[in-house]
């Protein structure tokens, strides 16, 4: 008999304990917000658009005291079940990344109104959504126009991961800002699609080869992991690239130009931060070459290769768009 009351004891001590480890799990978090992290097709490693997500995140857990996690889909059939993941764990928000997870959020935080959600490139008006999107035509303006400036054959390029709306944005503004510096210019485009758009520097490359060899110097890539192929055919013939998104000038030192420079990081961290500070507010919150949300790199490596007057030319253009001199949706609708 005693044998079994001490048994008995026992497992009620075991089943205490369970029931008490999420309350101290909660008392070691000590307040902090819970931000999950759902990438995009591609993952880290792509010097690119996921690369600057994790960077706002990690920013966020650096000097907000945040905690963190990230998750890297291997497909966009992925995207449901790690935003109902991190819903279900009771995340504070919940950030995904790329326009390709726009209606898995829109499902997700149906499902779950209470939770709050960030969605990093595509509009959404739900009371638990906050929206961050970005101006790219202007500051695929500003990349077109010094590259308009810094051809020698009139001929540019611009690949695209996919042909949708948002990655043509790139292209269209890269484009009209050639095309603004010198009407005559000779533009081509081209996208990578099939199973891997944002992953494969292999068709990139081809695709740039094929450009390079119908006269372009410079070309243009918004196709995060498949970009890298164009940097090595850009280095491989002699020629510029433009990198997108983050900083990519150091991948390949004075062969890419300059990048256009979308800054997931920055918004990502200021959503945060805001989220931690105020509360959450459902809402859009839009980055443009004004509020420094877009814009090009310092030129680093090739700053030396450009003229005084070309690089007063660019900032004088800047100061255009942002005054409102320059219509940048305007001058690509000269485009069709």
């Amino acid at each position: 008999m005693k044998k079994m009351i001490t048994l008995i004891m026992v497992i009620m001590a075991l089943l205490l304990t369970a029931c008490g480890g999420p309350k101290e799990e909660k008392v070691e978090d000590n307040g902090a917000l819970k931000v999950g992290l759902v990438l995009s097709t591609g993952g880290l490693g792509d010097k690119s658009f996921n690369d600057s997500a994790y960077a706002g995140l990690k920013e966020a857990e650096e000097k907000l005291g945040v905690k963190i996690k990230y998750v890297e889909p291997a497909n966009v059939s992925e995207f449901d079940t790690f935003l109902r993941q991190f819903a279900e764990a009771d995340y504070d928000l919940i950030v995904g990344i790329g326009f390709q997870m726009r209606d898995s959020i829109v499902k997700v935080a149906e499902e779950y109104p209470a939770v709050h959600f960030l969605m990093v490139d595509e509009p959404i008006d739900m009371p638990n959504v906050i929206s961050a999107t970005f101006n790219e035509p202007e500051g695929s303006f500003v990349a077109g126009a010094l590259a308009g400036m810094m051809t020698k054959t009139d001929t540019i390029g611009f690949i695209g991961g996919m042909e949708v709306p948002l990655i043509k944005r790139f292209g269209d503004g890269f484009m009209a800002g050639a095309k603004y510096i010198n009407p005559e210019i000779t533009t081509f485009e081209a996208y990578v699609g099939g199973n891997s758009p944002f992953n494969d520097p292999a068709r990139g490359k081809e695709m740039a080869l094929s450009m390079i060899d119908s006269k372009a110097d410079v070309v243009y890539h918004a196709a995060a992991g498949s970009g890298m192929g164009v940097f090595e055919a850009a280095k491989e013939r002699g020629v510029y690239g433009v990198g997108v998104d983050s900083n990519q000038d150091g991948v390949v030192p004075g062969t890419v130009l300059t990048s256009m420079l979308k800054k997931v990081d920055k918004a990502v961290f200021a959503i945060i931060k805001e989220t931690k500070e105020k509360g959450f507010t459902a809402g859009q919150k839009d980055f443009n070459l004004a509020n420094d949300g877009v814009g090009i790199t310092d030129l680093q490596y090739t700053k030396d290769q450009i003229s005084e007057d070309k690089l007063k030319r660019i900032e004088e253009i800047k100061a255009d768009i942002i005054s409102g001199k320059i219509d940048v949706a305007a001058e690509m609708s000269k485009l069709k």
